[in-house]
Formats: structure tokens, sequence, C-alpha cells
């Protein structure tokens, strides 16, 4: 308000110096959507409220410890002589994925629990638009990444479904935010016929909003389950697994393995299995087995490399969080090792990856791989429309998405303001002076800023008179975005000798 000149004095007038600047969003916030052993902050329910975290410690406090995945055992005719199955509704995704996503590098986060360990999983609980987790994230503007991992437990045409809404839910409704999508059944080898996981997964995931997502393969053999979480109790039915070790007793000695003393001491300890209730009796009776069976440790490791077979998106979410942090959000996450994975759980050469990352459909499968001397490696920078020159690499639309979303954040400071060319040269200054800066941390290309973007705003640019009646204020962004060299073409050739 101008000042009233009536009283003889002084006055005093400040002037701003500095125009208004646009303020970078973050580019790396996660949003998990899962299965939770609890969801609580004291008394207050955080059932489908997502919640900000910045560590494991304080998702263990909000959301409780590990599932207790149990495991069905039966004698069989193999070279180790049982075979395990999953007890169904006792395996959960989400503790382990938040263990795997922090191991690579993640950060803060939001947290999505819609169900607990008594819940069977549903993709109702995820998708409702009333009241599932993907509508409660709707009123978050911050995530920035979308991750579900338990997705591939559901039925199989439940996960396509739930994955094509991911990404509808990034690319329609929100556009601010991008998915990572495991591939259903991705610890399978590929067959290339009808039961190809790949395939599948390219045909269950629909054809819209490609470019909002990426997806990886195969599935990751991890070490974040330790070989201390896990014990007998891992068996429902722990008379199979007393019948399972006795058997090997028996054979033992039937082959004069063992004498019959050993034999019997050995059938006393494991028939106390099935009374063996408090910790402390477990723990002794699970040392003192894992001593005098071979067995039993065969059937504990299988157990824990079952626990520890994850899908890769809560890991890649982590590495999108460790680049951006690292470089910026125009870095490609890709060709970068993976933490607390042994191996991916299908090998891929040159030849395999090929139709992953070039199908004819352009529905690119970023390739997760073992390289010697270098470990397991990111091989692949590609979002699933892979035939889109303008959103082919993931970096291009997370990067477009930072600029865009940053951009509207400020222009939101004009809204009712003056529609002429002082506001017109305001914001455009805002802006350019914004893109400036990007350009001189390499997210934009060009050898001088001009040559990196063009902002133009204003009447006969890209405003009609009638526009500006309507009360419309239009601004064009043209930008140059940095692109990663995917292919690297070194051509040799000989020269005669000059001296």
């Amino acid at each position: 308000m101008a000042t009233i000149l009536a009283t003889p004095g002084v006055y005093i007038e400040e002037k701003s110096s500095f125009g208004s600047s646009v303020v970078p969003v973050q580019t790396a916030v996660p949003a998990f959507i899962g299965y939770t052993q609890k969801a609580s902050r004291g008394s207050k329910d955080l059932t489908n409220v997502p919640t900000r975290i910045s560590s494991f410690g304080q998702f263990e406090e909000l959301f409780g410890g590990a599932p207790e995945t149990k495991f069905n055992i039966e004698s069989d005719d193999s070279d180790v002589g049982f075979k395990l199955s999953v007890v169904e509704d006792t395996k959960y995704l989400l503790h382990s994925s938040m263990r795997l996503f922090y191991a690579n590098g993640g950060a803060d986060c939001y947290i999505v629990s819609v169900g607990s360990y008594s819940d069977k999983i549903d993709a109702a609980q995820i998708n409702d638009p009333k009241g599932g987790g993907l509508a409660a994230l709707e009123k978050f503007m911050e995530p920035t990444i979308l991750v579900i991992p338990e997705a591939i437990l559901l039925d199989e045409n439940d996960c396509y479904s739930l994955q094509g809404q991911m990404l509808q839910h990034c690319g329609y409704k929100l556009k601010n935010r991008f998915a990572i999508l495991d591939v259903y059944e991705g610890a399978k080898e590929r067959t290339f016929d009808d039961d190809d996981a790949i395939d599948k997964f390219r045909n269950g995931v629909g054809a819209n909003f490609l470019q909002w997502g990426a997806s990886y393969y195969p599935f990751l053999n991890t070490t974040i389950v330790s070989k201390s979480e896990v014990d007998f109790t891992r068996i429902a039915n722990l008379d199979g697994l007393v019948e399972v070790l006795t058997k090997e007793v028996a054979d033992n000695l039937e082959a004069d393995n063992i004498s019959p003393a050993r034999a019997e001491g050995i059938t006393a300890e494991i028939n106390k299995i099935p009374e063996s209730t408090d910790s402390d009796a477990v723990s002794s009776l699970n040392s003192t087995l894992t001593v005098i069976s071979p067995l039993l440790n065969l059937v504990l490791a299988e157990i824990s490399d079952m626990l520890n077979l994850l899908p890769p998106s809560p890991a890649m979410a982590g590495a999108y969080t460790m680049v951006d942090a690292q470089a910026n959000v125009a870095q490609s996450p890709a060709n970068i090792s993976l933490g607390s994975v042994v191996a991916p759980a299908v090998n891929i050469n040159n030849d395999n990856q090929e139709e992953l990352n070039l199908p004819l459909n352009g529905k690119a499968v970023n390739a997760i791989r073992t390289f010697q001397g270098k470990g397991v490696l990111v091989w692949g920078a590609r979002t699933l429309e892979g035939n889109s020159k303008d959103y082919r690499y993931i970096s291009v639309r997370r990067t477009m998405t930072f600029l865009e979303q940053s951009i509207k954040m400020a222009a939101e400071a004009f809204v009712f303001a003056p529609n002429n060319s002082t506001t017109w040269s305001t914001l455009r200054a805002t802006v350019s002076s914004f893109l400036t800066n990007q350009w001189q941390s390499g997210l934009l290309a060009g050898q001088s800023a001009d040559d990196a973007f063009v902002v133009e705003i204003g009447l006969g640019a890209t405003m009609t008179p009638n526009d500006i009646l309507d009360g419309i204020l239009k601004m064009t962004v043209k930008v140059a975005i940095t692109r990663p060299a995917e292919f690297i073409v070194i051509t040799f050739e000989q020269q005669q000798q000059k001296s």
C-alpha cells in the first residue's frame, strides 16, 4: 500500500533488489504401498495415511517388524530329499523391500500401509478409488516415485491391472511421479513361448502412459535376511520336518555312516522339535540340530534363499535416490552396482538383452546383470515407451517432470497478478534464471544458455487479446535436455607409419 505523506517527517520505503526465484522440487521421494505389521503413531492409526519417514529405524517404529513367513516341507525323490512351499497368506514383502531400499542409498520416502499381516493381499485395498493406497497418495504432491513390491504377490491379472493403474496414477492423474514396475514371475528364465514372463508382462501392462514408468528384470538374490533370522520354526508342519530329518538319520544308519547309538541320540533331539515353544528352547535346539543334522542346514539355507529372493523395484528406488543425490536427475540410474545383492536370479548376456532393450513394441525392460570384476550392475535406462524419441530414457522423463513441477510451483505466485508486461517480464526473468542454473549444473544441453532453453511470454508471442480478456496467461518453455550415451561406438583404423 502506498505511504500517505501527511505528517511532516522522514519516511522509509524498502524496495526488493532481487526478484522471486524458482525453488527446485525434490526429484527422488519414493512412495511405497504395501502391508505392515502395524500402522500407528501413538494412538493414531496410520492405515492408508501416507507417512513420511527418513530411516529404516523409523519405519519399524511406526510400521513394525518383519512377517513370520512360514513354509511347508515334504519328502520327495530329489537329490536333497525335500520340497519347500510358502504357506499361503504368510508372505509379505514391504519390510524386506525397505531394507533393500535403504541398502541402496534410500533416504526420505513415504509409506502407505494398506493392511496388516493378518490381511490377505488384495488389489482392492491398494487401488480402491474411494479408500485405497493409491487414492490416498493423490492428495500428496511430494512423492516423485511410486513402488508397490507386493504387486507380484497378487494373481497375475490383478498384478497387471494394478501396474496399469500405477502408470495411470503417475501419468494421468498426478503427472509428477514415476512408477518402477516389477516383472511378474521375474525369477523365471525366459522361454520365448506363450508362458514367457517378459511377453506376458508386456501384454498385461497395457499401452497407456508408458513413458511414466520403467521395469526391471530379473528378481534379485539378496542378503537382506540373515541366517540368524531363520530357524526351524519357519516350518509350519513341524511333523513333516521331523519326518524328513528322521529319514536322513535312517539313511545314514543304513549306509553305516553313523552308529546305532549316534542315530538314537540324533533322533531323540529331532523328536524335541514339536515340543519346543519358548524362544530359549528353540534357539538351543536349533543350534544343536544344525550341528548334528546336515539336512536341516540345507532346509534352512533354502528358506533363507527363498526369503532373500526379492523384486528389484525397491533396490532401484534406492538407486534413483542415490544417483539424484550424488549427481542430479539428468544422470541415468544405470551402470551402477546394487548393494546387498548377491546375483540376479537369471543370468543375462548380450544376446539375451537385445530383445529386452529393443523390442518391436518399444516396451523396454531394463536388465540387471552380473559383470566379472564389477559385480551386479543395472544395465538399462529406458522407460516402457522405448519407441518414443521424446521420452525413451528414464532420465529425460524425470528431468522434464522436475522442470515442469518446479516452474509450475513458482508460477502459482503470479496467479491473479496483473496480466501485463510487468508480470510477463518478471515471470520470464524468474524462469530464465532457474533454467540458467539448471543448464550450468548439466541438466540442459547447449554451448550457451540460449542454446539450452527458450522462454516465450507476452502478447503476440504466446497470447492473443482474447486470452487476456479471458484471464489466461500463457508461457512457452523450450528446453534441450541432456540425454544419456546409451551406445558408444569407437572406430579404429590403421594408418601408415609416418616416421
